[in-house]
């Protein structure tokens, strides 16, 4: 049986991070109805690549979902929200803070109809605050995080990461706050309630010791390339054949593996490297020892010997990589999912992986409007237009 079978959602969110959560709680098994535009639907629709149309993006994004189309700005599109919300059990929205009240479905409204809603509110800055009424993307959430600072070669400019982890970091902690409440509410007999997620405050809380280390030291990490300051060794180091092995030399026995493995016994046995600090104090020394030792083996001989000594290493990994690794396709990572026009398309399978209630895709991505009918008729509610 899937975990979250009953469990009904309304998605009112567009792009990536409202969307991202009910694309994860509808994985297991929460029947998900996402509210879109009339006409135009999720802009999502047509971001980046397309294809006959429609983005490939969206055919994961909006798995599992029920589509329908309503004007949220229009009486008739707030009236179906809020005959939607009296038997829901979770909202999400990532609208900027206000919207929903300006348009008469916000908090207030909703749990006076419905006191067991939850209502997950995804913004830039959060529901409260001097900022909460500023618009807010990932890429905003990313840098007030404090990751931006922190990503690219020293001396410059900060680079982002190649996706907008701020938006999925956001929707990940909603579906925390979500399945918490979620629990209150059915274990211990509460109410409902709102889970205020910020982007900016989901990145930053998973920026691990930054501001602990500004507190007592005064330090202020900034971009270190591919090293990672203050634990070592840690790095990527080029190969003979000009590729990367990523080795992660930083456990104190690993450590005197990793020495052993290249040949540096003098490293391997020196006491003032048998801990972090003083392999941190000498890291620049550790990591010429090492590249020295990568620099004339290709990539693939450097994995396989330290693989055969037990240390962690790898490569960094392309798409083309990853489609056709083994660890993937053995773990079902990389599945083939129907679309709703009948073609196939690779897609990312669920995570996480669950043993008794595993996640699945169970249907594709809905096209704009596809359940409107099915959704108000099984209500017994007036037809649309």
């Amino acid at each position: 049986m899937d975990a979250l079978k009953g469990l009904k959602v309304i998605e009112l969110g567009q792009l990536i991070a409202g969307p991202f959560a009910g694309k994860t709680l509808a994985e297991f098994g929460a029947d998900v109805i996402k509210v879109e535009p009339q006409d135009v639907g999720d802009p999502l629709r047509k971001w980046r690549m397309l294809r006959d149309g429609t983005s490939v993006w969206w055919e994961v994004q909006s798995r599992n979902k029920r589509s329908v189309a309503a004007d949220l700005r229009s009486e008739e599109g707030q009236s179906l929200v809020r005959e939607l919300a009296r038997e829901a059990d979770v909202v999400i929205e990532n609208f900027k803070p206000g919207t929903l009240e300006k348009w008469g479905i916000g908090w207030d409204v909703l749990h006076a109809l419905n006191p067991r809603l939850i209502m997950l509110r995804i913004s830039g800055y959060g529901q409260t605050g001097p900022y909460r009424h500023k618009p807010g993307f990932g890429v905003l959430g990313e840098a007030m995080g404090g990751l931006r600072h922190l990503t690219g070669e020293p001396g410059r400019v900060p680079v982002r990461c190649g996706i907008s982890i701020g938006d999925t970091l956001s929707a990940l902690h909603g579906v925390i706050g979500v399945l918490t409440a979620l629990y209150h509410r059915d274990a211990r007999g509460g109410e409902g309630q709102v889970v205020d997620v910020a982007l900016y405050e989901s990145v930053f809380n998973v920026m691990e010791s930054l501001l602990p280390e500004y507190d007592a030291f005064g330090a202020v990490r900034v971009r270190s390339g591919s090293a990672l300051p203050g634990i070592a060794p840690t790095n990527a180091y080029r190969c003979a054949d000009g590729k990367y092995a990523l080795v992660a030399g930083n456990g104190d026995s690993i450590f005197k593996r990793l020495m052993a493995t290249i040949g540096r016994p003098d490293l391997e046995n020196d006491p003032a490297l048998a801990r972090n600090d003083g392999r941190v104090a000498r890291v620049d020394e550790i990591d010429a020892a090492i590249e020295a030792w990568t620099a004339v083996k290709p990539l693939e001989e450097v994995l396989a010997v330290l693989d055969e000594a037990g240390v962690p290493a790898g490569k960094v990994y392309a798409v083309d990589d990853i489609a056709r690794d083994p660890q993937y396709l053995a773990r079902e990572m990389i599945v083939e999912a129907v679309t709703s026009d009948g073609s196939v398309l690779k897609v990312p399978g669920i995570v996480p992986k669950l043993s008794a209630t595993p996640g699945r895709i169970a249907s594709p991505a809905p096209r704009l409007g596809e359940h409107t009918a099915e959704v108000v008729s099984a209500r017994g509610w007036p037809a649309r237009g």
